[in-house]
């Protein structure tokens, strides 16, 4: 688990989607989209979302069902750009 990663994509969510809250106070398991996120992120969040991680990453997210999986939570994320057969870069 590379915690530099997952903060490094907390502060990423929170600067896309203009939230003024610290990226410790989100969890790395914390749901981040839905009646249940404490951050009330909606579709156009998501939206913000895949750009900065395509702009940063180099990571496009083009399937909708893997999109939702991973932006479901930190965690999901962080082990998907974990697993990348190369390792992504910031841009």
């Amino acid at each position: 688990m590379n915690t530099d990663l997952r903060r490094e994509l907390k502060q990423l969510i929170i600067d896309a989607c203009g939230k003024h809250l610290d990226a410790d106070s989100i969890g790395d398991d914390d749901i981040l989209f839905g009646p249940d996120s404490a951050l009330e992120l909606d579709s156009l969040d998501a939206l913000q979302i895949s750009m900065a991680i395509q702009k940063r990453y180099r990571l496009r997210l083009t399937d909708s069902k893997e999109t939702r999986r991973l932006l479901s939570c930190v965690a999901n994320l962080a082990t998907h750009l974990e697993n990348l057969p190369a390792a992504p870069t910031a841009a």
